[in-house]
């Protein structure tokens, strides 16, 4: 690949991945970054590199924006930038503002600042999504109103539970009725409003989560829960079984919720409706993937490809 200065094409690594980050040296990367490491060499060639965004300092000089390496060195805006993200860690002071200035400078992100903005706030997405008629789940929430004041309001019973900013399918939980939420509720984290949501029984345990890369559903799989749990979130140990293609109605869903977040890579989760429709649960905006869902790494380094020809 090209260095920092020549790459015209960036494959953006920030912290927290874990794994994936390839952030200490001599770190084996994991299994995500390594195809998109392999995906954009393969598609780009010497137009593409991989950046760490910790090695990036950004300015204004003489009224313009400029980016440098840490070495000092004068950096060029590439002209096409996919961002892998820590959602748990995400920063408006860090990664969105380096995403920000990046677009300022003529870059086209994959994952424009905004889209990303909405994905990582769960009502934000629904704000969206719903006046765009895409179906979601009957959903309460709150900002200075204290939550024994939204009970009293009403909610669905059951209710599902979630922080507004939870991720990895943490802090999810439900409640049979506002009598047992009431009891827990000067328990929880009130750092974030929470979402009190439409209980959907048909999904419990289980969800259909679709990779969509440029307007294109790439890949699905069904994820499900052990231990009759509610929540079917690989990082809370559930399975997942690869559907993609079988459900034609939910992936066309998925692909069109996508596109009204304005992501061009998102992990798109629907539930699951007695009558064989589907809801969409939540649009993710820095989807992860098993080996057995081939494809998406060099979707991704296509959908730069195709910006890269398109800027010229």
């Amino acid at each position: 690949m090209a260095s920092v200065v020549e790459g015209r094409a960036w494959l953006l690594l920030c912290p927290g991945l874990g794994r994936d980050a390839e952030g200490a040296a001599g770190r084996d990367p994991g299994p995500v970054t390594s195809s998109l490491i392999a995906s954009f060499a393969a598609e780009l060639g010497h137009r593409a590199v991989v950046v760490h965004s910790s090695r990036l300092v950004l300015g204004v000089e003489g009224g313009r924006l400029t980016l440098a390496d840490t070495g000092g060195h004068p950096v060029a805006a590439p002209a096409v930038a996919y961002a892998r993200l820590s959602t748990p860690q995400l920063s408006a002071d860090r990664e969105v503002t380096l995403l920000r200035h990046l677009a300022a400078m003529g870059t086209q992100l994959i994952n424009p600042a905004d889209a990303v903005l909405a994905a990582v706030n769960k009502f934000w997405q629904l704000q969206q999504l719903a006046a765009a008629g895409i179906p979601v789940p009957d959903t309460r929430t709150h900002t200075d109103a204290p939550l024994e004041h939204v009970l009293d309001v009403g909610v669905p019973q059951p209710c599902v539970v979630k922080a507004v900013r939870g991720h990895r399918g943490r802090r999810v939980f439900l409640a049979d009725d506002d009598k047992g939420l009431r009891a827990v509720a000067g328990s929880l984290d009130d750092r974030h409003p929470y979402l009190l949501q439409r209980y959907v029984a048909h999904s419990h345990g289980r969800d259909l989560r679709v990779v969509v890369v440029d307007g294109r559903a790439v890949a699905a799989a069904v994820r499900t829960a052990g231990d009759d749990r509610l929540v079917s979130n690989l990082a809370q140990g559930g399975t997942h079984t690869v559907r993609t293609g079988r459900h034609p109605d939910a992936e066309a869903l998925a692909v069109e919720a996508a596109g009204v977040i304005g992501l061009g890579v998102a992990g798109v989760d629907l539930l699951f409706e007695a009558d064989g429709s589907f809801t969409v649960c939540e649009v993710n905006c820095n989807p992860t993937w098993r080996p057995d869902m081939p494809g998406i790494a060099e979707a991704i380094a296509a959908a730069c490809r195709g910006r890269l020809e398109a800027a010229g």
